[in-house]
């Protein structure tokens, strides 16, 4: 029994495995059709094993209500055909969140932890149905302190975005452009409701 060979093969195929993830990862999150050569790019995987791996994907794929789905020289990952209307009647194309929701949420992680009678001087009394709705979903927590409550992004706010709870929020990194654009506009009424 050779030790080394064995032990080659299990670094090759964990190797194999995490460019699986990361080819199937692309796909997934991508919602349109991707090159080989783009593919290669954002995996950084070989293209011979990512022509390997996306053939192996399709027959993975193929009884599931996923595809991944070849045109050409394109690849994406969709729905599968017969739940296109399910899909459809869910994607409506409003965000989880309104632009009013986006806004309130971007303010409280920005001033972080920051009075409730603050945020509603700012963003107005639809702010009570955001916090109350942001606790609900525990993204939010509220701490009783003198009249008013303490607000303060949860755990659960770094899971559901995806966030790093160890950096600050405010220091703008893993933001997007509307992120910033709504914290922007919002900067001069924050200064203003602390003072």
């Amino acid at each position: 029994m050779d030790l080394s060979r064995m032990s080659v093969e299990e670094v090759d195929d964990a190797h194999a495995h995490e460019a699986e993830r990361k080819v199937e990862a692309a796909l997934f999150i991508a919602g349109k059709y991707m090159t080989i050569t783009e593919l290669v790019a954002l995996t950084d995987v070989n293209p011979l094993l990512l022509k390997k791996i996306l053939n192996d994907l399709t027959d993975a794929y193929a009884s599931s209500g996923i595809r991944v789905v070849r045109q050409g020289d394109l690849w994406k990952m969709d729905v599968a055909p017969e739940y296109a209307t399910l899909v459809n009647t869910l994607a409506t194309g409003n965000s989880e969140f309104s632009k009013a929701e986006q806004e309130t949420l971007a303010i409280i992680a920005y001033k972080q932890p920051m009075k409730q009678s603050v945020l509603v001087k700012i963003r107005g009394n639809k702010a009570y149905d955001h916090i109350k709705r942001f606790v609900a979903m525990g993204l939010l927590v509220k701490k009783k302190m003198g009249h008013t409550n303490e607000l303060s992004l949860s755990a659960q706010f770094h899971e559901y975005f995806h966030a790093d709870s160890g950096k600050e929020v405010n220091e703008g990194e893993g933001r997007d452009d509307d992120q910033e654009e709504v914290i922007e506009e919002n900067k001069e009424n924050i200064s203003e409701g602390v003072k």
